[in-house]
């Protein structure tokens, strides 16, 4: 069995015709013909039947070509990976970041590692730390980063962040006056909470229930960078992750410390058993990088 044979039989199934399908493969009709031929030889069945000079597709023909359409689709996906070595030689980097990060830290990377790399394609999905940690397993993701809330049992990991949480609030909130906030002073306030499934937030409800405050919240949201927005715009405060600072202006939010302190991890994912590639070893350089600057560090 040839792949001419295949490629014949692909092309009059979905084209109709001997002759549609030798304008597809740029051969003549009988050529096609003669293919088709010697694919019924080779299965030992027929694959049409003929009726009044049409090719018809027997039922056997129909189930062959499920199998042959699914190999095609394969071989599209090859062509179109070769396309994009072709147009982008130098490589491909995959990256997948939680939302806290994929604010202002990821694409000020970004910008950094494409100055160093021009011609480098770069896929940047922002999603789910569970979904991250899937994705780099499955090897979909070069390089994820992620909530310490995930299960890193078959995904290489390092610790990239450990930072303290910060409550968020509106300017002309009356906690405003305050150094830092305490588990007393959140006392009947209403809260804008993380997903309970959050470990930062897991570890801030453990510090009030330690301190005996009940937290009343008002809102749940899974986005550090939401919390912030909604702190903004009404009279109720949340914990929030210091990465997504960066993208609200000081006199929008009022940022104070929290004690006891509540951290938030993140972590660098990469493929288990897997040789990091140069592009993954120097987009990985660009985060550390700007990590250790402190840029993003709360102040």
């Amino acid at each position: 069995m040839q792949h001419r044979q295949l490629e014949a039989f692909h092309a009059v199934m979905i084209s109709g015709s001997t002759v549609r399908a030798a304008e597809l493969m740029n051969v003549t009709q009988p050529a096609v013909s003669r293919l088709i031929a010697e694919l019924e030889k080779e299965v030992r069945f027929a694959l049409f039947d003929r009726v009044r000079g049409r090719l018809v597709p027997t039922q056997e023909g129909q189930l062959f070509f499920r199998e042959v359409a699914q190999s095609f689709k394969g071989l599209d996906r090859l062509r179109a990976a070769a396309a994009n070595i072709r147009d982008f030689g130098t490589g491909t980097l995959r990256i997948a970041s939680l939302a806290a990060a994929g604010a202002a830290l990821v694409p000020a990377a970004v910008r950094g590692f494409r100055a160093a790399h021009p011609d480098v394609r770069i896929t940047l999905h922002i999603t789910w730390s569970t979904a991250i940690r899937n994705g780099v397993a499955d090897g979909q993701y070069d390089i994820g980063i992620a909530a310490d809330e995930i299960d890193r049992v078959g995904v290489d990991s390092q610790l990239f962040c450990n930072y303290p949480g910060l409550i968020a609030m509106p300017p002309d909130h009356p906690l405003v006056r305050h150094d830092t906030i305490t588990p007393k002073l959140l006392e009947g306030c209403p809260l804008i909470g993380l997903a309970p499934e959050d470990r930062a937030r897991q570890r801030f409800d453990a510090a009030l229930s330690e301190a005996g405050v009940t937290p009343h919240y008002v809102v749940d949201t899974p986005s550090a960078a939401t919390v912030c927005a909604l702190a903004v715009s009404g009279d109720a405060v949340g914990l929030v992750n210091p990465l997504v600072i960066e993208q609200f202006r000081r006199e929008d939010v009022v940022l104070r410390p929290f004690l006891p302190r509540v951290m938030f991890r993140a972590y660098l994912l990469f493929p288990p058993n897997a040789q990091k590639s140069r592009l993954a070893l120097d987009f990985t350089a660009h985060l550390m990088a700007l990590r250790n600057a402190g840029a993003h560090r709360p102040g």
